[in-house]
């Protein structure tokens, strides 16, 4: 599987040996690589804005982003290509992180780790070419590409607007959100024919 498609496999490999020696050799390493936008803004530290997304608050966090890029990495990689991919998926957690330093700018002590931002980007991708393909919710339930990225900007949005103000911990909405419009862009910026054929299958 993984022999046309490298990257995904190097993604998977890194992002696997660096979240588990995050949790279970040095947890100290959580604080270091996490998105923090005090320490980007006050301390210079734009690195995070990469980092973020190698390390994993849990076990089942890292499964479920990885079980996700196996799934979908291959096949946009191979339709892609290695460069475009790779640019796809870290333009994505770029713009995740993007998104969420505007809105948490203000916010002291806020922290956000995970690749969700940049897998949610490689799922839009993936929208564009094969809008009517099954996307399972939790492994049983099938739903077209196209309704699930509709669905999934609307709960986001929503979900973002009923967070309370400086609330900490659960799920980044805002990166899930601004990594799929990031790679939904992206991929339509640097493989222009993804529009084509994204219309040419829903009949326009």
């Amino acid at each position: 599987m993984f022999y046309d498609t490298p990257l995904t496999l190097f993604l998977l490999l890194i992002t696997v040996l660096v979240s588990g020696y995050t949790l279970y050799q040095d947890p100290s390493l959580m604080s270091r690589l996490s998105f923090k936008p005090r320490d980007i803004l006050d301390e210079g530290q734009w690195y995070r804005m990469i980092t973020g997304g190698f390390v994993h608050g849990s076990l089942g966090h890292l499964a479920f982003n990885m079980i996700t890029l196996f799934f979908f990495g291959p096949v946009l990689e191979a339709r892609l290509g290695s460069l475009v991919f790779l640019l796809v998926y870290f333009g994505s957690e770029l713009s995740a992180h993007a998104l969420t330093l505007k809105l948490h700018r203000h916010t002291p002590g806020y922290a956000a780790v995970g690749a969700s931002g940049a897998i949610a980007g490689l799922v839009f991708s993936f929208c564009l070419f094969r809008p009517f393909e099954n996307i399972y919710l939790f492994f049983a339930i099938g739903i077209p590409a196209w309704l699930f990225a509709v669905g999934f900007v609307l709960f986001s949005t929503m979900a973002m607007r009923n967070r309370p103000s400086g609330a900490m911990g659960g799920i980044a909405h805002e990166a899930h959100l601004g990594g799929a419009l990031g790679g939904l862009l992206l991929t339509i910026l640097l493989k222009p024919e993804a529009l084509s054929i994204f219309l040419g299958q829903v009949g326009f």
